[in-house]
């Protein structure tokens, strides 16, 4: 078994001794709370998560409002190549694009709760720039194909 972080404690550690780890999270600010058989998760004061949520919600405003000026959706699309490097690989349009929707999906996850989807945005950005900086890789997915591939599985 790994050894856990000094702002970490176990589920079990948290069974045994509840006042502790409460007092230790209230102390830290946030605590995680590894659990051999099941995700970890965070033991927060919630007026720290609303402080969080409110910074979120802020900052996702303020993209946002930048992005609805030409100067600041140029700003916005210029921060995009500095804050995530592969995206060199993208076109100036692609940029742009990767941009307003990393701007849309952090807006979802700020006044919709809505997490996942600023991940999924910069995951599928990331395997695009990641085929374009391959050269070869960028050639084949641009041939044409012939023929039918087979059915496609929906995955639920």
């Amino acid at each position: 078994m790994a050894a856990e972080p000094a702002d970490a404690v176990t589920f079990s550690d948290l069974s045994r001794n509840p006042r502790a780890v409460a007092e230790r999270a209230r102390r830290l600010g946030r605590l995680r709370v590894t659990h051999r058989d099941a995700d970890d998760f965070y033991l927060t004061a919630a007026d720290r998560e609303e402080v969080r949520d409110e910074n979120l919600l802020t900052a996702s405003r303020m993209f946002a409002a930048l992005s609805r000026s030409t100067a600041g959706a140029r700003a916005v699309a210029a921060a995009v190549a500095d804050v995530f490097p592969w995206a060199r690989h993208l076109s100036a349009a692609e940029r742009t694009d990767f941009a307003a929707e990393l701007t849309a999906a952090l807006s979802d996850a700020a006044e919709l709760g809505i997490d996942a989807i600023a991940r999924e945005v910069i995951a599928g950005w990331r395997a695009t720039a990641r085929i374009k900086a391959d050269k070869k890789l960028y050639a084949d997915a641009l041939a044409p194909t012939e023929g039918d591939f087979g059915s496609v599985e929906a995955i639920a």
